[in-house]
């Protein structure tokens, strides 16, 4: 096989669905859920990627990846495409049984080894592709190579009490952003440390091979359960200290907090300053009329983009292209996909729904505590309830609803 060189080579783990994702992930992978109105969760490391020249990419995908696969579209919205460039979409090949699968973020890029040798890279990048954050990654890799390390970690501060959820590092704290890596722990309670992974990991090729090889041979098969603990006092591993805004979008509630970020005098999140790019040319954004705001139209700290048509009431909400809410109704601290009608009278509160879904005239959905999620393409009867945390499968018709009230929690199939 010909061999290239390039310096660096960025792996983006985006294999699978979470369940915490519940309706959102039943059609899409996790990665390729919707954000912040015109993008996706993967735009994120690949804009991160682009405005830090890491033109060669691939994306490790196995679960629906079609909707990633028309959304990246040979990487041309970010111009990688050409000559030792281009986003590459690597699913699982060695057989034809679930078993030969990923089993596991190490795994995935194991069975993809070749694919790293072929390009003879400096340095392999290996993203997460479910996060929200701008950064740049040149100063990581300047700090991974300044110390011949042959794995850099990358860290953030949080909340202590927030830690046990994340790959939690200790540092030696040689400078302000990162020293050698002391103590790693994967979601350990109680936590050992602040620092939580970002899973952003600078590996030397050669290293990175011996200890996926080794890896193999084992049942269980990741980078932050499996690998990095071995590794500790065998390989130069540091952590390097990313500040910055970090967004977590596993399960419905912190994908509904991250929206929120976005809104505010002053938001955590600001799109314009980070220069994330998407694929305009998606149907679900492109030839959209500008939106129409009737006179009786009242929007409070909210987003909306083109193709809306506005004659109720928006407070605190993310409103995607094509919605429309009618005279009356009531949007509240929600987030409604594509093409999301809210009819005459309605009342949604905290509510996330998915792109196409109707909620018909006088219907009231969610309220405080639980979010309330919605799957595409519904259609909700007329009056009908829907109490905090219900969670609606996609696709049903008014006649699947047996009773014009649903309980907190309750699950509509």
């Amino acid at each position: 096989m010909k061999r290239y060189k390039v310096p660096i080579v960025a792996l983006i783990l985006a294999g699978g669905r979470v369940d915490e994702l519940s309706v959102l992930t039943f059609y899409r992978p996790k990665a390729a859920v919707p954000f912040g109105g015109l993008y996706r969760v993967i735009d994120f490391p690949i804009s991160n990627l682009m405005h830090s020249q890491i033109w060669l990419v691939g994306v490790l995908s196995q679960y629906r990846p079609y909707s990633l696969m028309n959304h990246l579209d040979y990487g041309l919205p970010w111009d990688m495409f050409g000559r030792r460039r281009g986003i590459y979409i690597l699913p699982p090949f060695r057989g034809r049984e679930a078993s030969d699968w990923y089993r596991g973020t190490a795994d995935a890029v194991y069975q993809n080894l070749e694919f790293i040798k072929r390009w003879s890279p400096e340095v392999v990048l290996i993203l997460s592709g479910d996060h929200i954050y701008n950064m740049d990654y040149r100063p990581f890799l300047s700090f991974h190579r300044e110390n011949r390390a042959d794995l850099t970690i990358a860290f953030t501060p949080v909340p202590l009490e927030e830690a046990h959820r994340f790959g939690q590092g200790v540092i030696n704290l040689e400078r302000p952003f990162g020293g050698p890596l002391r103590d790693y722990q994967e979601k350990v309670s109680p936590p050992v440390s602040d620092l939580a992974s970002l899973t952003i990991y600078a590996f030397r090729p050669q290293v990175l091979e011996e200890v996926l090889l080794e890896n193999a041979r084992e049942k269980s098969h990741e980078f932050g359960h499996d690998i990095i603990p071995k590794m500790l006092g065998n390989y130069r591993i540091f952590g390097f200290i990313h500040k910055g805004y970090w967004g977590y979008t596993r399960t419905i509630t912190e994908y509904w907090q991250t929206h929120m970020d976005l809104l505010g005098p002053q938001p955590k999140i600001d799109l314009h300053r980070w220069r994330i790019c998407t694929n305009l040319a998606n149907r679900y954004i492109r030839d959209r009329q500008p939106t129409i705001i009737g006179p009786q139209a009242q929007i409070c700290d909210s987003l909306f983009y083109n193709g809306s048509h506005i004659e109720g009431t928006v407070v605190r909400s993310v409103l995607y292209p094509g919605v429309r809410v009618e005279k009356g109704a009531i949007i509240k601290d929600s987030i409604l996909l594509h093409d999301t009608v809210v009819k005459t009278g309605a009342q949604v509160e905290r509510t996330i729904s998915d792109t196409e879904v109707t909620i018909s005239e006088g219907a009231r959905v969610g309220g405080d505590g639980l979010i309330t999620i919605i799957g595409r393409r519904t259609v909700l009867p007329p009056e009908v309830a829907l109490g905090p945390g219900v969670e609606v499968y996609p696709e049903l018709r008014p006649e699947d609803f047996s009773k014009n009230t649903y309980p907190t929690g309750a699950v509509v199939r």
